[in-house]
C-alpha cells in the first residue's frame, strides 16, 4: 500500500516539524500539527505561508511524543506481509517522518515501511489541478499530501 506523506516545518536549516499529513491510496487520513515546537525558529516563508493555516483543529494538536505513538498506531493498522510505501515528494519529508517512528533503541525505522521519492512521478499541472478543483491553498501537509495522492494516481492511471 502507498501512502502519501506531506510535512511542514520551520525552515531548511533549523528544520524542526510544524505539521505532518497522510493520505492512503483509499483516502484514508491522518494529520498532526506539533504543539511543541519553537516556532521562532520559523523562516519569513513559513510565518507567511505555513503558520496561519496551523491551530485550526484541537484534535490535530499533540507533542511529539504523542504524535509519535498516534502516528505508529493508526500505520499499524495498515501493516501486512508486504511494506507500506511512505511516498514522499521532498527527502525533508522523508527525514522528519523516520524521526518520528524510529525504534528509540536502534533509531532505524520499522521494516514494514520503506521510503519511495515520487517527485519524479509527480506531473506539477496534475496538482495545479487538484488545486483548482478542491479550492485549496498549499502548504499544508494534509492537503498537499491530499494533492500529491492524486497527482500521483492520476499520472498512474494515465500511463496505462
Amino acid at each position: 500500500m502507498r501512502i502519501f506523506l506531506d510535512t511542514e516545518f520551520t525552515d531548511f536549516l533549523n528544520c524542526e516539524l510544524l505539521s505532518l499529513g497522510l493520505v492512503t491510496e483509499r483516502g484514508e487520513e491522518f494529520y498532526a500539527e506539533l504543539v511543541d515546537t519553537d516556532r521562532s525558529l520559523c523562516s519569513d516563508f513559513a510565518r507567511v505561508a505555513v503558520l496561519p493555516q496551523l491551530d485550526r483543529d484541537p484534535a490535530a494538536s499533540c507533542i511529539e511524543a504523542e504524535l509519535s505513538l498516534r502516528l505508529l498506531s493508526w500505520l499499524s493498522t495498515f501493516r501486512s506481509a508486504e511494506p507500506l510505501m511512505i511516498c514522499v515528494d521532498h527527502p525533508t519529508d522523508w527525514e522528519l517522518f523516520t524521526y518520528l517512528v524510529r525504534d528509540p533503541e536502534t533509531l532505524l525505522t520499522p521494516p514494514w515501511m520503506k521510503g519511495q521519492s515520487i517527485a519524479a512521478a509527480i506531473d506539477p499541472r496534475r496538482v495545479e489541478e487538484y488545486w483548482e478543483v478542491h479550492g485549496r491553498r498549499s502548504h499544508h501537509a494534509l492537503h498537499d499530501a491530499r494533492a500529491n495522492r492524486y497527482a500521483y494516481l492520476r499520472g498512474a492511471r494515465s500511463e496505462s
